[in-house]
């Protein structure tokens, strides 16, 4: 998919009228039953003007449920959801007029041309002619004449993601916003992502790509089993998981008790001169234990957010 190891630099809110603080989007125990069956539970969440949100979840946790009760296209069973002050039931008339959505699956029909897709979009929102959506098709090679039954899945969402940003709203909504995007065609939507940051613009992203959250996103909400496990900045959640190390030593020691009893220090392993283990928080004490013998070598690796993510998935709740 992405580059391995590149993240785009977080930056504060440039331009536009948002302010840093603000809440674009807020639920109190927002809640949507489906009868006996899973819906969302008690989702109780707050996004900032400026910040890309990561919504993370495999697919059938939520995410898609969450973003249809927000924007009113489902009535929740129960609780509340606010998108720029306003509520989103009350007023999702003009909520509408002011944010781009791109669905899990948008439903034009196939002999419907990408150019009357937004330009009927358009008309929708009062905007006059195709704000930027030239440029949006050009930057990502779509075709905007060509019927959309005649496109394949990720040239779709190419015309997918300029119907949504071509007006320049606020807010982006986002669901799985890559799926059929061949690996230039991510790298250019995490490039757009990054540059509506740095506008001001806010941006709520609902993925199961590991990959491109951790890349662009400030925060992350995970949902498990239609609820909120945790809601994170991506440094922090990444901070406090377990970190991997490993030590060579120039003789034979048998250090796995002595290491054990630190704090934080767990999953220890020894084979000669080589010990393995796993920490979490401060790495003070287990340098100070090391500092007593000869070490040759000493590498310390960060997990992933996908390891991180996974942990939260087999129940961890630190992120192990």
């Amino acid at each position: 998919m992405c580059r391995p190891g590149t993240r785009w630099a977080r930056g504060s809110a440039k331009g536009g009228d948002s302010l840093a603080g603000v809440s674009v989007i807020e639920t109190q125990g927002l809640t949507k039953r489906y009868g006996a069956s899973r819906g969302i539970e008690d989702v109780t969440l707050s996004v900032e003007a400026g910040e890309v949100f990561g919504f993370l979840g495999p697919n059938g946790a939520g995410k898609t449920t969450t973003i249809r009760t927000l924007l009113d296209l489902l009535h929740p069973s129960g609780g509340s959801a606010r998108i720029f002050g306003l509520d989103s039931r009350r007023d999702s008339v003009a909520i509408r007029a002011r944010l781009g959505n791109l669905p899990g699956d948008f439903g034009f029909g196939p002999a419907t041309s990408g150019r009357e897709m937004v330009a009927l979009l358009a008309r929708l929102r009062g905007v006059d002619g195709l704000g930027r959506a030239e440029q949006l098709a050009s930057r990502f090679r779509a075709d905007l004449d060509r019927p959309l039954g005649e496109l394949s899945r990720g040239n779709r969402q190419k015309i997918g993601l300029i119907s949504a940003a071509f007006h320049e709203p606020e807010l982006l909504i986002l669901d799985e916003p890559t799926g059929g995007l061949d690996p230039l065609m991510q790298e250019e939507f995490l490039a757009l992502v990054a540059e509506e940051r740095e506008r001001g613009r806010t941006v709520f992203l609902s993925s199961h790509e590991l990959d491109e959250v951790q890349r662009v996103c400030d925060r992350v909400a995970i949902v498990r089993g239609g609820r909120l496990i945790a809601t994170e900045r991506i440094d922090d959640l990444l901070g406090r998981a377990r970190r991997r190390v490993s030590v060579e030593l120039a003789e034979p020691a048998d250090l796995s008790a002595e290491l054990r009893a630190l704090p934080g220090v767990d999953d220890v392993t020894a084979d000669g001169r080589r010990l393995s283990l796993t920490v979490a928080g401060d790495v003070d004490p287990l340098l100070k234990a090391l500092a007593a013998h000869h070490v040759t070598d000493l590498e310390v690796s960060r997990p992933s957010l996908e390891e991180v993510f996974l942990g939260y998935y087999r129940g961890d709740g630190e992120g192990r």
